[in-house]
């Protein structure tokens, strides 16, 4: 079973991706977690991909897919995969299918921008960890402080309001892109493409990802 999830950061694809890889065993292939472990081995490639970050700017084409084709390379893909963040691009949908690798399901969650503000400006993180929280919807017990080390939050480079608002302007310049790209694709090769409401409790979103991906034809 591959699987791709489009949309903008903070639409929920990061909660139903997790729903996804532990309910049908496959392993997640997060970009944003492939590039953040790139910056955390400060090698040059690391280096140059948090300046694109702390931009707010999107990593070139050639840096993303060069790191996906490596994670999809390892054993635990063999039996399928999930992709979260990526293609972002008609570039990065191509090179999937240059690859070779037939795609099942694509899944697009679609939330307002306001709604999608709120939702990351509002998060904090403990860098050491990895444990988030957010002011709003999961706020710590001391406001700032990592509940269990009692270390100071951050909040990442990519989450500030004017990073967001530039990752969110770059999205709207590629999904209807991608959109065409995928229902286009639907036609010719048997992929199923649905568009999810991003706004909707969790366990509702995954109940209907569920009657998606186990419907019989």
């Amino acid at each position: 079973m591959h699987i791709i999830l489009l949309g903008a950061p903070g639409t929920g694809k990061g909660t139903q991706s997790k729903f996804i890889i532990e309910k049908y065993q496959i392993p997640q292939i997060s970009t944003g977690d492939i590039l953040r472990d790139s910056i955390k081995l400060k090698n040059k490639i690391g280096k140059k991909i948090y300046k694109i970050l702390k931009n707010g700017q999107l990593v070139s084409d050639d840096i993303v897919c060069n790191l996906v084709y490596e994670r999809i390379k390892k054993a635990d893909c063999a039996n399928g995969f999930l992709l979260d963040g990526f293609p972002r691009t008609i570039k990065q949908a191509k090179y999937i299918s240059y690859l070779g690798i037939k795609i099942n399901f694509v899944l697009e969650f679609i939330v307002p921008d306001d709604l999608i503000l709120k939702r990351i400006s509002g998060r904090r993180i403990h860098p050491e960890s990895g444990r988030s929280y957010h002011i709003y919807f999961n706020p710590p017990k001391e406001e700032g402080i990592d509940d269990i080390t009692k270390e100071k939050l951050i909040t990442r480079e990519d989450d500030k309001i004017k990073s967001v608002k530039n990752r969110l302007e770059n999205h709207k310049k590629n999904i209807d892109l991608l959109t065409k790209y995928y229902l286009n694709q639907e036609k010719l090769k048997n992929l199923k493409f649905f568009k999810i409401d991003g706004t909707e409790k969790p366990e509702i979103i995954q109940k209907k990802i569920k009657i998606i991906l186990e419907k019989k034809e």
